[in-house]
């Protein structure tokens, strides 16, 4: 059973969040603050987190930074916040996803699906010495067993920035928009905020190369062959 970790200060929202998943097959750890969060993930990694962005004690950016350092476990943020600094706060300190509230819960169970088939996928293969190789400057590309290395070291991607860089290796020289992205790396048919992919192609080029992946304005972005 997945054991989803959710920590919500609202004990309404909480209790009926709660309800929900479990409704869905999800076995559910509810915390209500950003401290007890953070106990309940050292007492046993969950498969994916589910955080609020404004939590007493320790808020929601502040926890993600923590759970990043310590695990790369799906994480999923919520808000009654649209600002995009808010926004862009929470996936630059780690988080692969956020929605917005209030929220369906079919939505919301839709995200973590999603969430966890990217983990799945990244965490299946393992390096084999047959599995094909792109190399694109420093940067080389398993595609069969998704390892990703630059100057030869491995590089610890996140499973988001990993299927990401992926869907680039695949089209390398072509430019991808920002909703095809949203389709094929988050899974979004429709509804996704561009913002998510934006912040992500920036962490990426943090650990790939500033000029590894290009933005071409107006459209998207490309991989540089």
């Amino acid at each position: 059973m997945t054991d989803v970790l959710l920590v919500e200060d609202d004990s309404l929202l909480r209790e009926a969040t709660q309800l929900s998943l479990e409704h869905y097959g999800y076995q559910v750890r509810a915390a209500a603050d950003g401290q007890a969060g953070l106990a309940a993930f050292r007492d046993r990694v969950p498969d994916v987190a589910v955080l609020d962005v404004m939590l007493p004690r320790l808020d929601g950016v502040g926890l993600v930074r923590l759970l990043r350092a310590e695990s790369r476990l799906p994480v999923l943020m919520v808000s009654a916040r649209t600002d995009p600094v808010d926004v862009v706060l929470g996936l630059e300190a780690g988080a692969d996803d956020y929605l917005t509230k209030p929220y369906d819960i079919p939505v919301l169970v839709a995200r973590i699906r999603s969430a966890l088939r990217r983990a799945a996928d990244s965490a299946r293969h393992e390096p084999q010495q047959d599995d094909p190789v792109r190399r694109f400057g420093d940067l080389s590309v398993n595609t069969a067993s998704k390892v990703v290395r630059r100057a030869g070291r491995p590089l610890d991607l996140t499973p988001t920035e990993r299927r990401l860089l992926l869907e680039f290796a695949a089209e390398p020289g072509v430019v991808l928009s920002r909703v095809t992205l949203l389709e094929r790396v988050w899974d979004y048919t429709c509804g996704g905020d561009t913002r998510v992919v934006d912040v992500h192609v920036l962490r990426l080029r943090n650990k790939i190369g500033h000029d590894r992946i290009r933005t071409v304005r107006g459209f998207g972005y490309k991989l540089a062959p």
